[in-house]
């Protein structure tokens, strides 16, 4: 989901019926998944780690018929076990967001999200709006992605990899803080993402190809959601939407799949333990920030974006006075 966040993270919660029927969901349509993707020819696990940038970024080149990975028992279960983490850390400061949320609407500037049908609508539309913000800055800024980076740590790509969500959910929170003080009221703020995030669970999967082209030119889809989890390199950063995929063409983000999919990160971690899945880039934010040297480089590796590294200057060249006297 994005992250999705990340996107399992919305703001207050306890679990209501719509969660409860989730779940049965999430199984019945994991098992229909999997028999589909059994009857299907699959790709090996790794199989395009060998290619070089080139090859994965060239749409001439053979192979980008959609071929699934399918599903990997251990994989899965880990996928389970980070959403299991995540409801509970996100009930445990889901009071705090709450009131939080309760104190900016009793303060808001505006009344966007009270009217009984347009307050919905609007409600929908502000939250999807946001969560691209969200989802892009969970990309562009290292502290964020040790959040979201969770969700996009499996090479598989199925509706389980869906709920593999973060623990950190608390960190992207204040994005959506805009909607209370618009005047989106707490209930209509949690609906409107339970149902974003819930949108985005069925795009998770291999077992669809392509929508009609309508549905492509507006909707996030299943199609855009495999580039948004490529490593091959025009994939990177690309296509944050929750439900709406304009969002990606009016802010430049948006990358048609068009050559095959390697999922995971640009350097997997190759772990089903949930603890490094979920924490393995907050270790690595404090140790690179330990090491490095002045306070610009250290606070630049917790917010700057991921892979960043701190310039390098070259020590002056140092040149032979006696045989440059001799010359």
């Amino acid at each position: 989901m994005g992250d999705h966040t990340g996107p399992m993270k919305r703001p207050n919660i306890p679990l209501d019926r719509v969660d409860l029927v989730s779940g049965p969901v999430f199984i019945a349509t994991m098992l229909w998944e999997a028999k589909v993707l059994r009857d299907r020819p699959q790709r090996e696990l790794g199989d395009l780690d060998d290619w070089t940038k080139d090859e994965l970024a060239d749409p001439s080149l053979p192979g980008d018929e959609l071929v699934p990975v399918g599903f990997e028992r251990r994989d899965t279960a880990a996928s389970l076990t980070m959403l299991v983490g995540n409801v509970a850390v996100t009930a445990a400061y889901a009071g705090i967001y709450g009131r939080l949320h309760r104190f900016l609407y009793k303060h808001r500037v505006a009344k966007l999200g009270t009217r009984p049908v347009a307050g919905w609508i609007t409600a929908m539309v502000l939250w999807d709006f946001l969560y691209y913000w969200s989802h892009r800055w969970q990309h562009e800024s290292r502290i964020l992605w040790a959040n979201h980076v969770t969700h996009h740590s499996s090479e598989h790509y199925n509706l389980s990899t869906a709920l593999r969500q973060p623990w950190s959910g608390y960190l992207t929170s204040w994005v959506f803080l805009p909607m209370p003080l618009l005047g989106v009221p707490l209930h209509r703020t949690a609906r409107a993402g339970q149902l974003n995030l819930l949108y985005q669970y069925w795009i998770h999967t291999e077992a669809i190809s392509r929508l009609d082209p309508a549905s492509e030119a507006v909707l996030n889809t299943p199609s855009h959601h495999r580039v948004h989890h490529g490593a091959n390199p025009q994939y990177l950063d690309k296509n944050y939407a929750g439900i709406l995929i304009v969002w990606d063409k009016v802010f430049g983000t948006f990358e048609p799949e068009v050559r095959r999919v390697k999922y995971g990160l640009t350097k997997n971690i190759k772990t089903f333990n949930p603890m490094r899945i979920g924490y393995h880039e907050m270790a690595d934010i404090v140790r690179d920030a330990t090491r490095a040297k002045g306070w610009r480089n250290k606070l630049g590796h917790i917010f700057r974006r991921p892979g960043w590294q701190p310039t390098v200057v070259e020590p002056p060249e140092i040149y032979d006075v006696e045989a440059k006297a001799s010359a």
